[in-house]
């Protein structure tokens, strides 16, 4: 395989209303995909080489109506288009509260810090270091979610963002099995 050889995705239907949700009285290029059909789509899609561009092939048994297979790539190309803008709106929703999180859990530690030495200082003896220990390793462990947030949460959101990008790109060919 070539480098630059598309990772293919293969689907095969009945026919090709099975890809997209029954329920959705949307246009045709505007309709949601099944649920199914996005889930085999998105998990084969995980599977391959992530250097190499995308094909979907769908394989039906059944001719489609000419213009669904003039507007298919389009309607799949939308689709995951649509879904990558509302991961995106998720990722950039996620680094605010993430700041807003960290920001938060520093004036906490401060304080924490700050009470900790009002403590030591007024309590004296054996309490005092039980207050001050207390209080910095409360600080503490509230930092523990924001740095969390920042050093693993983004991971899988952004990787998923960057694959339906990838699959809002994809070729699409539609392969009509010969009648017989």
């Amino acid at each position: 395989m070539s480098a630059d050889e598309k990772a293919r995705i293969e689907v095969r239907l009945r026919e090709l209303a099975q890809l997209f949700n029954s329920m959705d009285p949307s246009p045709f290029v505007d309709r949601d995909l099944d649920a199914d059909a996005e889930e085999f789509i998105v998990s084969w899609a995980r599977e391959l080489p992530h250097h190499r561009e995308l094909e979907l092939v769908i394989h039906v048994a059944e001719p489609p109506p000419a213009d669904r297979a003039a507007g298919l790539e389009e309607a799949v190309r939308h689709y995951f288009r649509d879904r990558a803008a509302t991961k995106d709106r998720e990722y950039r929703q996620f680094r605010r509260r993430a700041r807003v999180n960290l920001l938060i859990s520093l004036v906490f530690l401060a304080a924490c810090f700050g009470a900790s030495e009002l403590g030591r200082t007024s309590l004296g003896g054996p309490a005092a270091g039980f207050v001050e220990l207390g209080l910095q390793i409360a600080g503490w462990v509230a930092m523990w979610r924001p740095l969390e947030m920042y050093l693993y949460d983004w991971w899988p959101i952004r990787g998923e963002r960057i694959l339906l990008e990838r699959l809002a790109r994809m070729r699409v060919e539609l392969h009509v099995a010969p009648a017989g």
